[in-house]
């Protein structure tokens, strides 16, 4: 990532040669559309480009932020669509991809442990919601048709759940 910061367009290609499948799959299982997915895509890296000094390896993964990446593209991608786009969940598409979710990221970067552990300080209904939008890739609308909620308190309940969430993982 610093040699991206540096302006180093061969260590992009490099990133994007490792990760740009990861994160296609990212886009498509969000957005569905191929096309609409690989505008994304294309988005994504430019994105990483420009903030590639931004990354701190301290808090993430090159893969856990690129992807963290790519799915708030895609999820703003989703939302200009308007609220028909949230007609069919995301979750219950069935797309063949064999590549790990977030879960398995974190796993992997040894933090699994913690965040379960957080999590579970969480009242039952706020620990469900930042799941289901955070490792499912579900918008916060759509989560607040799901549960018939008005979308600002689906949004305080994440937003509440989250803080206590960071204070928990820092302690």
């Amino acid at each position: 990532m610093r040699r991206i910061a540096g302006g180093e367009r061969e260590a992009l290609r490099q990133l994007y040669q490792a990760t740009s499948a990861k994160l296609f799959g990212v886009c498509l299982r969000i957005l569905v559309d191929r096309d609409e997915a690989e505008d994304v895509l294309q988005d994504v890296y430019l994105t990483i480009w420009r903030r590639a000094d931004r990354y701190d390896a301290g808090r993430a993964s090159v893969i856990a932020w690129t992807s963290a990446i790519a799915r708030n593209r895609a999820i703003d991608r989703l939302r200009a669509r308007g609220p028909l786009a949230m007609a069919e969940p995301v979750e219950d598409l069935e797309l063949a991809d064999d590549a790990p979710g977030a879960e398995a990221l974190l796993e992997q970067a040894g933090e699994h442990g913690r965040l379960l552990a957080c999590l579970d300080t969480l009242d039952a209904r706020t620990r469900q919601v930042i799941r289901t939008a955070f490792f499912e890739g579900v918008t916060y609308e759509a989560l607040a048709q799901r549960t018939a909620t008005p979308l600002g308190t689906v949004k305080s309940w994440i937003r509440r759940g989250l803080a206590r969430l960071k204070g928990c993982l820092e302690a």
